[in-house]
């Protein structure tokens, strides 16, 4: 599991977090256990991906950063995802 320090939560991503009843623990097992459901390796400063995880029985989605000089991961955002937006299997968008 990341270590907490190894972690930098943006702004934004504290604020959805809290609007959304997402812990720091909920997001530090999805870094460990989570599954990667989009990357975009073209993001500045770092590539970013999408994490798909589950906790309580709810979806959540994280978009995060790894800072590989530094070792540490950087929470851009989370979220529960939609279901007007995601298909049923939370890993796939739906097509607008």
């Amino acid at each position: 599991m990341p270590d907490r320090q190894k972690i930098i939560y943006s702004n934004h991503a504290v604020k959805q977090m809290f609007q959304r009843d997402i812990s720091p623990k909920e997001i530090e097992l999805a870094l460990q256990k989570g599954e990667i459901i989009k990357e975009y390796p073209t993001d500045k400063p770092y590539p970013s991906k999408i994490l798909l995880d589950y906790s309580n029985n709810r979806p959540i989605h994280i978009v995060y950063s790894y800072n590989l000089t530094e070792g540490t991961y950087i929470i851009i955002t989370a979220y529960i995802p939609n279901t007007e937006l995601w298909e049923n299997d939370f890993k796939t968008r739906k097509k607008q």
